[in-house]
């Protein structure tokens, strides 16, 4: 969600390579690409693919960790692409600007406000058939800590299918904006100086607008219409009411947020055991029960962690 509503990425398709700090409502953040460019719009195409993975597996009770495997091939269907060879060498060179952009901010991933610089991805590893001359097989790729936490938080918002057949960078990062801020609102409007703000777009003003009316005209953003009012200068999105209805959030869910340092004292009363994964199973205990939130949550974790080793030892 965080990089839903700011412009972490580049929508150039040519290297851009200037330092990028961007601010608004108490908000910053400022991003330095490395020598082959920011990491762009399409390279987040691999963020977003770790992501699904991610929560398909928390989604089934399954552990999750910051490294994620991936199958070349279904990432490049998954993301609507082809599967030609330089498709593959597109992988690697979005996996190096990934990896090279650096970033400082004091937005809040979950209960964290990070003021160090970190990376979008921490490293990747690659495995190629017949040599470095061969057909990429898989990657695997280990997201940074900023990242992991906001999953973990459940900061995630889905995106529909054909987001991966917008070919504009203007149209994709509009389409995140609208999909973070009226999300299943019936309407939601912005002024056009603000949204142009929030896409990172180089472009002028006169120019956004123009791509605006563009989108208007032809009406094919993903779940939202689009209208543009002169008069107010403003953008109107409208939901089409093509999204799946909004799940209730719960009271234990909005009410508890964890220390830091409870993950690690959990770590050592349940040794062996990925504390995320214990996480989800204390919420979805309390959920099943009907319980309230704990007077001491960080407590009560730590509580049922070890009771949970306690009950079924180390993970074999």
């Amino acid at each position: 969600m965080p990089q839903m509503e700011h412009p972490f990425y580049s929508l150039s398709k040519k290297p851009e390579t200037t330092v990028r700090r961007y601010e608004h409502n108490g908000n910053w953040l400022e991003i330095t690409p490395s020598v082959k460019g920011l990491a762009t719009i399409y390279d987040k195409d691999i963020l977003i693919y770790c992501i699904s993975q991610i929560m398909h597996k928390l989604s089934a009770g399954e552990q999750v960790a910051r490294n994620v495997r991936l199958n070349t091939r279904d990432l490049l269907v998954f993301t609507n692409r082809g599967t030609a060879g330089k498709d593959y060498q597109s992988i690697l060179e979005a996996l190096d600007r990934l990896a090279g952009t650096r970033i400082s901010t004091n937005i809040r991933t979950g209960d964290e406000e990070q003021y160090d610089t970190f990376g979008l991805i921490d490293a990747a590893s690659l495995r190629r058939k017949h040599g470095s001359d061969g057909r990429l097989l898989w990657c695997e790729v280990k997201l940074s800590d900023w990242v992991f936490n906001a999953i973990r938080a459940q900061e995630v918002l889905t995106l529909h299918k054909d987001y991966f057949r917008l070919r504009k960078p203007i149209e994709r990062r509009v389409y995140e904006i609208a999909r973070k801020h009226c999300s299943h609102q019936p309407s939601w409007s912005v002024a056009l100086s603000i949204l142009h703000k929030k896409s990172g777009s180089k472009s002028s003003l006169k120019e956004f607008r123009r791509s605006i009316r563009h989108l208007v005209e032809h009406d094919h953003l993903p779940d939202y219409a689009v209208s543009f009012q002169p008069d107010k200068d403003k953008v109107l999105f409208e939901n089409r009411g093509t999204m799946h209805a909004k799940p209730p959030v719960s009271a234990v869910e909005r009410s508890i947020a964890l220390k830091p340092e409870t993950l690690d004292r959990a770590r050592s009363a349940a040794p062996g055991w990925d504390v995320y994964y214990l996480e989800q199973e204390w919420r979805s205990w309390m959920e099943e029960g009907g319980l309230d939130s704990p007077r001491d949550p960080d407590r009560a974790f730590v509580g049922f962690a070890g009771k949970w080793f306690e009950k079924r030892g180390a993970p074999v």
